[in-house]
């Protein structure tokens, strides 16, 4: 097909793994769980470090069920307006979550600055039942999660928030037995403002990608200039221009390019091959290259430096 062809690498797109499913229902069910605890026992026992777990916890829940909803999007057969599916869906979820997150930070810490000039006493035995249920309760929703954390982003980043929570859960843990020997009550709003730290960490990290990937940035996770050097590194190409490469999802990305060969069309083969060394060497699973015969100077509207 001149002058473009899609390169066919020949392997399935399966945009959600099935038994990612009642893995992630199994891990909201518990999350949820430990929410409400959390939030019963917090208010019980006085504890801000514990309810400000809660809120964490509950931000983790929204942010599985998005994660679950966009999956299950992505799934959707394509119509004449949304061609590429709802792959987009995960990212947009990611910068909803990050969002979420940034809300509960703001109050967690006006609350805990109140409590650090009017400290409260706090049930300190409660705190600690309930935190070290937490960490159990994050470690299994973690361990869940684990064997999708291999190959898409989205669930690693679950997976690894899992047990970050399970960190948390044992700082607040830490806070309470602190409070029962010393008897500083300043120590369970101090907790609570190091558990905002930790929440902004994580969730400026997920905002500054998803806002990236939603502006049609490459993934950190490939280098355009290796990619550009590869191509033009081909025997058949003498130069390569308007490269494109941005992330249709939290799992798949596409690339678009124009090939230079001034000694003929490379043939089918050649484009699969590429295709399929795009596939398994830089992790795109879409690829799309337009073949020219011979340089055609500028391209159109300036779209890209040449490689």
């Amino acid at each position: 097909m001149l002058p473009g062809m899609h390169g066919d690498h020949g392997h399935s797109h399966d945009h959600a793994p099935e038994s990612l499913g009642w893995r992630f229902g199994i891990a909201t069910a518990l999350n949820m769980a430990l929410v409400l605890g959390q939030i019963w026992y917090g208010f019980a026992a006085n504890s801000l470090a514990l309810l400000a777990d809660a809120g964490h916890n509950f931000g983790d829940v929204l942010g599985l069920v998005m994660a679950w909803a966009a999956f299950a999007l992505a799934d959707w057969q394509p119509s004449k307006r949304f061609t590429y599916r709802m792959h987009a869906a995960s990212i947009l979820a990611a910068f909803a979550n990050g969002l979420l997150l940034l809300a509960a930070i703001g109050a967690i810490a006006y609350e805990a600055t109140q409590r650090l000039i009017h400290p409260q006493p706090v049930a300190t035995i409660d705190v600690i039942i309930v935190a070290a249920l937490a960490i159990f309760v994050n470690g299994l929703s973690a361990w869940l999660l684990s064997g999708g954390s291999r190959s898409d982003i989205n669930t690693r980043g679950a997976f690894l928030h899992m047990l970050a929570d399970a960190g948390v859960s044992a700082a607040v843990v830490l806070a309470a037995v602190g409070i029962t020997f010393t008897g500083w009550d300043w120590l369970d709003p101090a907790a609570s403002l190091l558990i905002s730290i930790v929440i902004l960490w994580g969730t400026w990290k997920l905002l500054r990608e998803a806002t990236r990937l939603s502006l049609n940035a490459a993934p950190d996770t490939i280098d355009p200039r290796a990619v550009g050097d590869y191509l033009a590194g081909l025997p058949e190409v003498a130069s390569v221009h308007d490269l494109h490469i941005w992330a249709m999802s939290t799992r798949e990305t596409a690339l678009t390019c124009h090939l230079v060969t001034p000694s003929g069309h490379p043939g089918d083969a050649f484009l699969r091959r590429v295709a399929h060394d795009l596939q398994h060497e830089f992790d795109i699973d879409h690829s799309t290259l337009q073949i020219e015969l011979a340089d055609g100077g500028e391209c159109p509207l300036r779209c890209e430096q040449r490689v």
